[in-house]
């Protein structure tokens, strides 16, 4: 009985279209494992299910974005300020808490709720992947209109933002990046020595540089983004791609003797920038959709994005970058060659890299799990992001939860029962907010339920994230069909590209101080 109200609620939030596809794609699968082997039927089956997903939502541009409230051409072209689905709204006085109370909504208890299926290195792939290209603003004071982002999965983690950046980055020989070795493994170069940063690397920035000590300083390595010794898995990611970058740019020069320098860097370049792409697609997202089919990164997929009207120049959201505030997923306790840590031992961690060596910190990672998305659930050293986010909503004028439902094609909701049938979410919202109308955005998308009991995220935020993803990720000039051949990757590149599925490809083959095979993995050992 209990099931069913779940069902019947569950049917009557989504929409009867909504529930259907997603029924469709969870149900079935000896259908769907039948459809995945006819490789026509999956690859057209894979274009259609993606486009469909993307246009879910008004494709963009978007009218609007956070410079003002009406159209213009600059409105239309400085992408210095963020995008915006819908237009700014603004709440009446006194329906809604302070965002210091609504923040109150997302601290962690004594102990953690686990994710279903996920991992922490789940965890450290979203913050690291996403912060490439959802970026706010860098000056001081901060300004929530504005960003500092290139909109393209461009792994700037690795490379910069800018020319100079990159510059300061490379060996210029070889196609390389500048690296040192420690303990037998790759790493990129220390930024600082005596706590000042290298004349070399001075195009380089550090986020609250100038809060480290000089022996903090200097264990941070060099690397393209300011975040990249923000927390240990950041760091990880990075040094892996490192390594790949230099693994791929030294075999290009042994395969094509007459490259210069400057032919093999981009190349090695290009190649990572689109095995990133087919991880996010071919790994990620696949982790995030509790579907049994499973998206790819294709030919025929490259090719039908020539002729959709979603193919447009990418224009980060403000909406996409709130819904990435994934801070639940993280432990409070980190599992580190094979000790818990608090997590803020972790933050400035990548002297924890060489001493314990890349591969077994990814294994940690794929071992231990994810805490759930939703509230009640991110530890409290993080309260104060969840704070800034919700302020950041309101001076944007974001409309409320509902509204986004509604523009993302769900139906409203009635009552906060709607939003989660777990008595302690709609009870604490209820008391917070005058009407389920007023329910802002950011607090709304964690509160709500997810779709199944095995699902990653809720409806409306799985809806936001595909639509966003694929749009941003599919859209890369390196994917377009005139561009994504042998000319731009090489043929050896495009063997690495065919041949590269998940993390776990990447890792084994860039960890020669510790050979052995190891479990990596975004979702939990025997879960698809």
């Amino acid at each position: 009985m209990a099931h069913g109200r779940a069902t019947a609620r569950t049917i009557a939030n989504d929409g009867v279209a909504n529930r259907l596809r997603f029924l469709a794609l969870t149900n079935g699968r000896p259908f769907w494992d039948l459809v995945q082997s006819i490789q026509p039927l999956r690859r057209r089956l894979n274009a259609t299910l993606i486009d469909h997903a993307i246009r879910e939502m008004p494709p963009r541009p978007e009218p609007l974005s956070t410079m003002a409230d009406y159209t213009s051409w600059a409105s239309l072209t400085d992408r210095t300020y963020s995008g915006r689905h819908m237009p700014p709204v603004a709440a009446a006085e006194g329906t809604r808490p302070t965002p210091e109370r609504a923040a109150d909504l997302f601290t962690r208890g004594e102990s953690m709720i686990p994710c279903p299926r996920s991992t922490v290195l789940f965890a450290y792939f979203a913050q690291w992947f996403t912060d490439g290209f959802l970026r706010g603003d860098t000056h001081v004071p901060r300004d929530p209109r504005k960003n500092s982002s290139n909109h393209q999965i461009d792994l700037n983690q690795l490379y910069g933002l800018r020319e100079a950046e990159t510059a300061a980055l490379r060996t210029f020989d070889g196609g390389l990046l500048k690296s040192q070795f420690i303990n037998g493994g790759e790493f990129p170069p220390y930024l600082c020595e005596n706590g000042k940063i290298k004349p070399e690397f001075a195009p380089l920035s550090v986020i609250r540089f100038a809060e480290l000590t000089d022996a903090q300083r200097d264990t941070l390595f060099a690397t393209g983004s300011d975040r990249g010794n923000i927390q240990l898995g950041f760091t990880m990611l990075t040094v892996l791609f490192l390594r790949e970058h230099n693994r791929v740019a030294r075999l290009l020069g042994q395969l094509c003797p007459r490259w210069d320098d400057e032919r093999l860097f981009q190349t090695a370049r290009n190649i990572l920038i689109v095995l990133l792409i087919k991880l996010v697609v071919e790994e990620y997202i696949n982790h995030i959709t509790p579907y049994h089919f499973r998206f790819a990164l294709d030919s025929r997929l490259t090719t039908m994005l020539a002729r959709v009207p979603w193919h447009r120049e990418n224009w980060a959201s403000v909406e996409f970058n709130l819904v990435y505030r994934w801070h639940s997923l993280i432990p409070s306790q980190l599992s580190v060659g094979g000790r818990d840590l608090p997590m803020a031992q972790t933050l400035l961690g990548g002297a924890l890299i060489p001493e314990h060596g890349l591969g077994r910190l990814f294994e940690d990672a794929s071992r231990q799990r994810a805490g759930r998305l939703g509230l009640f659930n991110t530890d409290p050293l993080l309260r104060e992001v969840d704070v800034a986010s919700i302020a950041d909503s309101r001076t944007l004028g974001l409309a409320p939860y509902n509204s986004y439902r509604e523009h993302c094609r769900f139906p409203r909701v009635r009552g906060f029962e709607h939003v989660s049938g777990d008595e302690r979410v709609s009870g604490a919202l209820r008391e917070l907010y005058r009407s389920v109308d007023d329910l802002d955005l950011y607090v709304g998308l964690f509160a709500e339920e997810p779709g199944a009991p095995d699902a990653i995220l809720p409806p409306l935020l799985t809806k936001i994230i595909a639509i966003d993803a694929f749009s941003q990720a599919l859209t890369n000039p390196l994917l377009a069909p005139r561009v994504s051949n042998a000319a731009t990757f090489s043929p050896h590149g495009m063997r690495i590209i065919a041949s590269t599925r998940t993390l776990s490809d990447v890792l084994h083959r860039n960890i020669p101080e510790d050979p052995g095979p190891r479990f990596v993995s975004m979702a939990r050992r025997g879960v698809r």
